[in-house]
Formats: C-alpha cells, structure tokens, sequence
C-alpha cells in the first residue's frame, strides 16, 4: 500500500502493510534541499523482541540555514542488549528505500540503549547534493540482531593448534576477540546477485561477475578485492556506514579498482572477518578441537562437503573422495548453504565447501597475547580459511591457514561478512 500522509500515526504491527506516517514540512534554504519529510515509523525485526516493542514518537526538522536533519524517535525494548538501529532514505515517497545515504550521526548503529528523545543527525547535502524534493521519507528500524547472523560472544580463546605438527598453526596464543555478529551462512549466490543488481548503477564495479552452482550455493570465483567492494555495496544497500574507503580521511567510499584499502573499524557497516575472528567464529565456544564441532575431532562426509582421503587418521567417512551427494553435473561440487549442521555458534558450513576470504595478509604469527589482531600491515597474500569442497581433511581444520593473492579469482573461493557488536 502506497503510504499516506496523515498529521500523526503509527505502525500497526499486526497489519505491515498498513503504515501511517508523520509530516513535517521543512523550510527551504540556501543550497539545502526542500525536504518536506514523510517518515515511515518502523518496528522491530522478527525475532525475541515483541512486536509491541520498537521505535516510535518519531519527529523531524531541518535546521534552518543548514543541510542537516534532526531525527528524533524513541525506543522501547524487554532485551538486555543494546540496538541496532538503522535509517533508510527513499526519494520517492516511499517505493523504495534506496537511497545510499552513509552520513548519519548520534544514536544509529549498533549499541543504541532504549530511551526516550534519541538523536540522530543526518548530513542531506554529504548523500543527496544540490537536490530537491517533496517526497523524501526516512524508515527506522531497530532489531536485536540482524537477520541471517548470529552473535559471537566476546572472550578470550587459544589460536592455532598442535594436533597435525603444522608450523603455520604455530605458536599457539591467546587472543582476545570482542563481540561481533557473523553470517550464519556463506554468502549465497543470491545474495551476491541481490547486492550486484542495486549497486549497478552506484558506481559499483567488480573484476569477476560472481558465480554459482544455485541460488543457495555460495558464491564462488570472486576476488578479494571483489568481496570488499562488494560489502560496501551490501551496507549501503541497507542504509549502514561503509567500512572501506580509498582515502586515509575516510571519505571515499572503496567501489571500483584494486586497491588496499582504508578501514573505518567503528562503521556499522559490513565487512570481511579478520582471521582471529574467523578462528574464533570457527571453533564454536568449544577449545582444543580440531574441527569446528564439539565433541570429536573426526571428519566425515555426513559433517561437511569435501575431499575424503584415508591417509588422515582422523578423516574417518565411509565415502572417499568428492562428496558423492555434490559431485553431480560438473565441477564446482559446492552445496546449499546450511545443509550440514552448525557448529556450537549456530554457522554453517565452517568447513568445507569454498574457502572464506579473510581481511588479514597472510604472515607469521605471534607469540604473545593480542586484543583484537588485524594482522600485519602489508603482504603479498590474504588469508583463507576453512577448507573446501575440493580440499582434504587437513585444510578444514579450525586452526589451518592458507592464502591467495587478493586478485586470484577460483571455483573454490567465496566468503561470508561480519558486523560489528551489538553489546561489549
């Protein structure tokens, strides 16, 4: 249903298609654009909150003889943890929401508490300059944890690992790893193809088109530098702050090229996982293990998609070689996403199936204790972790480190994103 202008109204949780809005004429100024504001007022995502909760008592002004919006809400909710709240701007009286507005500041992202006169600014002419329009419209929404990712707790945990005697494994060391959310699944090739087809005409360019066996197999033949545009492109596209920028003030947002890019680590925005949060992500809560699964250090073809091959010990599936369920109809031999079970974190496919492009460069590790590592400053390789569907036992082990270079672009390469914490 087309949106309608009333004086005031709310969102009716019980009916989403039914949404009412709030007016607010704003007065023209000088290079500002005239933003007669129409805001949808959004509640929470499905999930543990209830729907009652949310955000609402939404206002806004333009602050005269300025580009800058004032966006005031209020926010409601049972959950001990802090928010994720996200704007989406539409242009169009509310068709679509797809704007890609990045320069919001205040209470936005991820850690906003509940409360009552929150604040978020948004600076129209940095998104939208020189325009004009009657039919601006905002949409907040608030959620406890976005769809599709699960929450990896903060702790400590031991990285790497003696079982196999392999070097790269080595020294083991304890890292500190602060709170993140991960994809549950690998990036699929319709989310790939959903993101590519919004950022075609935002200055959005890649090296390779992306491939796929299905929709809900993971993307594969993507380069590094491909999946880091491409993050960006999955931020703006809902309204978040780019991570990655060509440019050491943080103003360039990385779309197009081949290049080592900047990164605004607070960005509510997506990202590649560093390694130490792979590995974290990987074992699942659980210590010790080899595979990312508690309570055994075996490998099998009824736990992951890959290359069978008696001479592990600990490769113990009563199939050999290729997954025989997956190698059907030519190479690559992936599998839909979550189609073996989690580990102990709720993720998918952690072993096996395409290996996960890392931000990391590839370098020896350290012996001492670090509070969330990033790696080191240059190299030659990124980092791959997880293993393949056309790789042995030995390279799905939680603690194995392979590389590429950031431009190689294979049938066994794809990814999955983070975001940063919502709570400490």
């Amino acid at each position: 249903m087309k949106p309608e202008t009333l004086p005031i109204g709310l969102y009716d949780p019980t009916n989403p298609t039914s949404m009412n809005h709030l007016a607010t004429h704003l007065r023209p100024t000088r290079r500002a654009p005239l933003f007669p504001l129409l805001l949808a007022l959004g509640l929470l995502a499905a999930g543990p909150l209830l729907a009652a909760e949310g955000i609402s008592n939404i206002r806004a002004s333009q602050r005269p003889g300025t580009n800058l919006v004032d966006l005031r809400y209020d926010l409601a909710t049972t959950s001990t943890n802090p928010m994720l709240v996200a704007v989406a701007v539409s242009t169009n009286g509310g068709n679509t929401y797809d704007l890609p507005a990045t320069h919001f500041s205040g209470d936005v992202g991820f850690g906003v508490s509940a409360g009552t006169n929150k604040w978020i600014v948004w600076d129209a002419l940095r998104d939208w300059p020189d325009r004009f329009s009657t039919n601006v419209f905002f949409r907040l929404t608030a959620s406890d944890a976005p769809p599709g990712m699960v929450l990896i707790p903060a702790g400590l945990f031991t990285m790497g690992d003696t079982l196999d005697g392999d070097s790269g494994a080595l020294p083991l060391h304890t890292n500190q790893v602060s709170a993140f959310y991960m994809d549950k699944n690998l990036v699929t090739k319709a989310l790939w193809d959903q993101v590519k087809g919004w950022n075609g005409g935002n200055g959005y360019s890649y090296d390779y088109p992306g491939s796929g066996k299905a929709a809900n197999h993971p993307v594969h033949s993507v380069d590094w530098y491909d999946v880091v545009k491409w993050c960006n492109a999955r931020s703006q596209m809902e309204g978040r702050m780019p991570v990655y920028y060509t440019d050491a003030a943080l103003t360039q947002v990385y779309k197009t090229g081949q290049v080592a890019p900047y990164v605004k680590w607070g960005a509510a925005g997506y990202r590649l996982p560093t390694e130490a949060e792979w590995e974290k992500a990987a074992r699942g809560g659980a210590s010790g293990q080899g595979f990312p699964w508690s309570g055994t250090n075996n490998i099998t073809h009824s736990m992951a998609n890959y290359y069978s091959d008696a001479g592990y010990a600990y490769d113990v599936s009563p199939t050999r070689g290729y997954h025989p369920t997956f190698a059907t109809n030519g190479t690559p031999y992936t599998s839909p996403v979550g189609y073996f079970a989690p580990n102990g974190y709720g993720l998918y496919d952690m072993a096996g199936n395409v290996w996960e492009w890392c931000w990391d460069w590839y370098g020896s590790y350290s012996s001492g204790s670090q509070t969330d590592p990033r790696g080191p400053a240059s190299g030659s390789g990124r980092v791959d972790r997880g293993g393949s569907w056309d790789g042995d036992a030995f390279y799905c082990r939680a603690a194995y480190r392979y590389y590429y270079y950031p431009s190689y672009s294979f049938v066994y390469l794809g990814f999955r994103a983070v975001l940063p914490p919502g709570q400490p």
